[in-house]
């Protein structure tokens, strides 16, 4: 079965050009930064089939007339025949938005061929689009959305519900086309772990390769925003859902949500070929912290950090020693922690940034080596 990358034009392989954003000019033409390359590797290293679609608002108008079009797209299209980059077809819609027209994007009109034949694999393909339509084209398709997103921080409350509703098409969201490549290449490590026990039922649903969303839930508002930071900074999506023993006390669901996420590490990270495998360090204000980790398959852990409040918020201070010992236990990592500081919010606050960051670290990955960190030849 045939995989196929249905690719959008107009600010995914050449930039888009507000304000009327018709690419009718040679003077308007400006290629996509890295797009050639990772276009180039992409269509030399791997089997996709490739495909153009794109909407061009009244094309044929006068107001878009076509001699201003083909010159353009023509040479658009060598130019990258010329760097190996073929496309097997090119679909063009040419009506406007208001007309609803069925082979608009995100209608699958013009691309009926492709859909529930056997000879295609639509399940693993994916749209690569810079716009909201281009992952609700995704969506109808039946594929997964490879969002060029350029302006992550903007959109209307239409928008926003957008993004809520195909939160699941997107299988990446980035504004670099060497991350595409990455993902095509290696593919996101993602897992759902569960651990359940008499005193806690805990899920966590990590992204090792996010963009640093969080959703967390434990009963234990300063740990929360803890947790939020392991995402945020080690550019992770996180999302826990810890139900314990709070009545107790704290301790259970502390530890075992350091433990759970330890494993859904080791899970995540079973194939260490090509990653970095060590990181570190981080000051916060007047507090510093320095974080080294190896996540070689050995747990250890050295812990130099005092803490003079029993309490910062609900979260006893001797519980995050403990966090730390479960999550190297689980994840079979070697961790080496140490604060100095007044004010004890910031130096733990500062603690989870530089773990975050010395995650961040030590889980990138090279797409071009399949070298395993370790004379010994396993990890």
């Amino acid at each position: 079965m045939k995989r196929i990358l249905f690719i959008d034009r107009d600010g995914t392989l050449i930039k888009e050009a507000p304000p009327s954003y018709q690419i009718d000019s040679f003077e308007k033409l400006e290629f996509y930064p890295g797009m050639f390359e990772y276009m180039g590797r992409i269509a030399r290293e791997f089997d996709y089939e490739l495909l153009m679609v794109t909407n061009q608002d009244g094309l044929g108008t006068k107001g878009f007339p076509e001699d201003t079009f083909w010159p353009v797209q023509d040479f658009v299209v060598k130019a990258l025949e010329g760097e190996g980059i073929r496309f097997s077809a090119v679909y063009i819609d040419k009506t406007f938005a208001s007309e609803k027209a069925p082979t608009r994007k995100p209608g699958t009109g013009m691309l009926t061929k492709y859909i529930g034949n056997p000879e295609y694999d639509l399940a693993n393909s994916f749209v690569i689009g810079d716009r909201i339509t281009d992952v609700q084209l995704a969506k109808n398709l039946g594929c997964k959305a490879i969002w060029l997103n350029n302006d992550p921080g903007l959109g209307g409350a239409e928008v926003n519900d957008s993004r809520r509703e195909l939160e699941g098409a997107v299988a990446l969201e980035t504004s670099e086309w060497s991350r595409i490549y990455e993902f095509l290449k290696l593919g996101i490590r993602r897992v759902v772990h569960e651990r359940n026990t008499n005193e806690t039922q805990i899920k966590i649903d990590l992204t090792i390769d996010g963009s640093g969303k969080a959703a967390i839930v434990t009963g234990l508002g300063f740990f929360d925003h803890m947790l939020e930071q392991i995402a945020r900074h080690g550019k992770m999506d996180l999302v826990i859902r810890a139900n314990g023993d709070l009545h107790i006390d704290e301790h259970h669901t502390i530890e075992d949500t350091g433990i759970t996420l330890g494993e859904a590490f080791a899970l995540a990270l079973a194939d260490k070929r090509g990653m970095e495998r060590y990181g570190f360090a981080l000051p916060m204000d007047e507090a510093e912290a320095q974080v080294l980790i190896d996540f070689g398959g050995r747990s250890w852990i050295v812990w130099d950090a005092e803490f003079k409040r029993e309490r910062i918020g609900e979260m006893p201070t001797e519980m995050f020693f403990h966090f730390f010992k479960s999550f190297s236990d689980a994840a079979r990592c070697n961790l080496n922690i140490r604060s100095r500081g007044e004010n004890e919010h910031h130096k733990i606050e500062a603690i989870f940034k530089a773990f975050a960051k010395a995650i961040r670290m030590a889980v990138r990955r090279d797409p071009l080596s399949n070298y395993l960190p370790s004379t010994k030849g396993v990890l």
